[in-house]
């Protein structure tokens, strides 16, 4: 697989972010940013973002969004700090950073800088250290992971990934269940990521990336989907609550995730409005992931 680096990167730098105003700044940086990275102060219980990308690239994007970020959270729009960053440094640091990680029973990511003996009993799926961001070291990832190994069981044929980012969680399902696995990202860049990763591992005929804008895509709507994986934003995950509903078949499970355990409550009651249950709650850190089902048979209003 080609990568191309480019030769200057620059880190930006949002601090002192309220814990509600994550996911509309994260959504905001990702525009142009393709790795974002959240961390939080303790003693100032605030929350700040970093992340990397060309030198000036998007600006005429970024600076709007982050507006309107800071006008949907309700605050301030906070300093955005610049710091420019040598990409051989950068790539070095995410090489030390991106250790081989284990993740619940059956998930193992391994870094393409690492050596890949054959391992049995495990999902092994090769990752370029240099899209750490998209590894599965982030809470919302290990927990549609975790979340999906404990359903795996059941089979599920007709698999989607919406917001595929690095297309982990379809390579994940593709590997243990082989099936064919549709991966959607409204990103370009994400879309070719993600098939030149699914390539790598062995999963070209198996993985198919599109571009698509959640369930507005004539192909994505077509028929029903036994398994949806859904790791975008709170927000967006309400918004699509019904077309989710929809689109499940009698029985299916979707695993949503991209918010934060505040969040849970209000992203729940969306999808229960739509018709679907709750199977179980998983917590890494300040994220959460649902997996939730489809009945087959919605139960009817009782009059009295």
């Amino acid at each position: 697989m080609n990568r191309r680096h480019p030769q200057l990167l620059e880190t930006l730098t949002i601090d002192g972010l309220p814990e509600h105003a994550v996911p509309a700044f994260e959504a905001a940086m990702q525009i142009v940013c393709p790795t974002v990275g959240y961390f939080k102060d303790d003693p100032t219980d605030t929350w700040g973002l970093e992340a990397v990308r060309e030198i000036g690239a998007g600006d005429e994007e970024l600076l709007p969004a982050l507006i309107l970020a800071a006008a949907l959270s309700g605050i301030e729009p906070p300093e955005l700090k610049r710091a420019p960053v040598e990409a051989d440094g950068w790539l070095a640091r995410t090489v030390q950073a991106f250790p081989e990680q284990e993740i619940g029973a059956s998930v193992l990511i391994r870094p393409t800088h690492l050596p890949n003996p054959t391992t049995y009993g495990k999902i092994v799926l090769r990752l370029d250290a240099g899209l750490a961001f998209g590894s599965g070291e982030h809470g919302s990832t290990r927990g549609c992971l975790i979340g999906f190994e404990g359903m795996a069981h059941r089979r599920p044929k007709r698999i989607l990934d919406l917001g595929t980012g690095s297309g982990i969680l379809a390579m994940a399902a593709a590997k243990r269940l082989h099936r064919k696995v549709l991966a959607t990202d409204i990103e370009p860049w994400s879309v070719r990521v993600a098939q030149d990763n699914a390539n790598m591992n062995g999963l070209r005929n198996q993985f198919r990336a599109k571009l698509a804008d959640g369930w507005k895509h004539r192909s994505v709507r077509a028929g029903t989907y036994d398994l949806v994986f859904a790791n975008i934003l709170a927000r967006p995950l309400c918004a699509m609550s019904k077309a989710l509903s929809d689109h499940l078949a009698p029985g299916g499970t979707a695993i949503l995730a991209g918010l934060l355990g505040t969040q849970v409550r209000m992203v729940l009651a969306a999808h229960r409005r739509a018709g679907m249950v709750l199977e179980r709650r998983i917590d890494q850190g300040h994220w959460s992931a649902l997996v939730l089902r489809k009945p087959f048979f919605r139960a009817a209003a009782v009059s009295r």
